[in-house]
């Protein structure tokens, strides 16, 4: 592709010095993964600051999260499997079919929406109950939802079609896409919520607006003169073999965000279980200032990536090495800030998002418990993200399953029966968990990078 070259096609990777290199591709990521982190984290800090019922509100915006990340997850099944598929198939001179497997990803988006709309609809009573939603909790989850969901189409069209930009080389517009929805989310809500006094619904409408906006720029790009990838309507229909070839590749990534919603609804159920409501508004939070400390350091390790699989491509050891050195070094550094700023003033941080005394002090006790371990997450998601670039998709979807599905969510079940303290038992599942898969983490890469390494050697030396 000669237009619309990325950063990583400019660069030389082979040579360019690594330090510097890695900084150049890390910082646009980075800001993606920040600016994605606004949609997440504004709703929140807004209304928790919602006067009389904001903890209340933030609790029932809390159970919503296993809908919303359900939503994200089949749009990455769709996208996230047929962007590379449509990029092969450039690759391979077949135009063509990669405008056929970017038709065929539109119309089942746009057909998948269709139905998490009407299955959301109505069943979300049943299915917020499910979630942890309480008496008082439930009606400020499904004025959110029921406004959310009409959106879907909007959120599946942004998140799953943006990689068929990014596909091309185009990152820059696939950014945009990005910061164009979040920026008018930031500004939207104060006026929806506050100004015209609609509260948690305020809420839910500016950020439908805000990803209509986004997916109306998405698609504008994509059908105009600007795109490479052209969405035509003589190949908007499903083909069954692009579809499934898409949908297994898009398998992992589907399985990764799907298994939050199994792990939002554990905490949630036993937090309310064992501490009501407050408890529920705690997590919301706890969830909102990990995340705030993973997306950075997610963006740090997608920079890293491309250089890291270029040398093993070339059979360079020694650069990769120093990949993998520099990048979790700085993503190191990076968690470690954040966990001192957390145990030092876990208060400060809390006020962020709502100044309720009783929430306050729930939340500041749970976030030194929650995150007591935190500066493990360098090493954990540095080597996991490692062996996605070193094509060790396999492992790092094991890795990712052990965390969560083998270690948390049986964790959060059963610590609770071996100490008096209930809530703390559940809160401790995430320091217990996340300790024992950054060792596990650790040593399989340890041996395993050793053997990659050794064999690449071997072969560099053989007449």
């Amino acid at each position: 592709m000669s237009k619309g070259k990325t950063d990583t096609r400019e660069a030389d990777l082979g040579r360019d010095p690594v330090g510097p290199l890695l900084v150049r591709l890390a910082l646009p990521t980075i800001c993606a993964q920040v600016v994605n982190l606004l949609y997440n984290i504004v709703d929140r800090i807004y209304i928790g600051r919602i006067p009389d019922e904001g903890a209340l509100a933030l609790t029932g915006m809390g159970v919503t999260f296993p809908v919303i990340t359900l939503i994200a997850a089949f749009a990455a099944l769709i996208g996230m499997g047929g962007a590379p598929r449509a990029s092969i198939a450039m690759g391979a001179g077949e135009h063509e079919k990669a405008e056929r497997t970017l038709g065929t990803c539109t119309a089942a988006l746009w057909a998948l929406a269709v139905v998490l709309t009407a299955v959301f609809l109505l069943f979300q009573e049943p299915l917020l109950v499910l979630f942890g939603a309480s008496a008082d909790t439930l009606p400020y989850a499904m004025q959110y939802l029921n406004i959310y969901v009409l959106g879907t189409i909007f959120v599946m069209t942004a998140l799953g079609l943006n990689g068929f930009i990014t596909a091309q080389g185009k990152s820059g517009v696939a950014m945009k896409t990005v910061l164009i929805g979040a920026v008018l989310n930031v500004v939207l809500d104060p006026v929806f919520i506050f100004l015209f006094g609609m509260g948690v619904r305020g809420a839910a409408v500016a950020t439908v607006i805000s990803q209509a906006v986004s997916a109306l720029w998405v698609v504008r790009f994509l059908a105009g003169p600007s795109s490479e990838l052209r969405l035509k309507k003589a190949f908007f229909r499903l083909d069954g073999r692009l579809l499934w070839s898409a949908i297994a590749l898009g398998a992992s990534p589907f399985v990764m965000q799907s298994t939050e919603s199994l792990l939002t609804v554990t905490f949630n159920v036993s937090l309310q279980k064992y501490g009501g409501d407050l408890a529920v508004g705690a997590m919301t939070i706890l969830t909102s200032v990990m995340q705030m400390m993973q997306m950075p350091l997610l963006g740090l390790m997608q920079g890293a990536q491309p250089i890291l699989s270029f040398n093993y491509g070339a059979g360079n050891s020694k650069r990769m090495k120093e990949v993998i050195r520099y990048s979790v070094l700085i993503g190191a550094v990076f968690v470690c800030c954040v966990w001192v700023v957390v145990q030092l003033s876990p208060r400060t941080v809390v006020y962020l998002f709502n100044h309720k005394p009783e929430l306050v002090e729930m939340t500041a006790w749970a976030l030194r418990i929650y995150m007591a371990v935190g500066f493990t997450a360098a090493f954990q998601w540095g080597f996991q993200q490692s062996f996605v670039a070193l094509g060790e998709a396999k492992i790092s979807l094991f890795l990712a399953l052990e965390r969560k599905i083998i270690l948390l969510i049986p964790l959060i079940l059963v610590l609770p029966r071996f100490f008096e303290d209930k809530l703390f038992a559940v809160f401790l599942a995430e320091p217990v968990a996340d300790f024992l898969a950054a060792a596990t983490t650790s040593v399989l890469f340890f041996f395993r990078f050793r053997r990659i390494t050794r064999n690449m050697q071997q072969k560099n030396v053989e007449p």
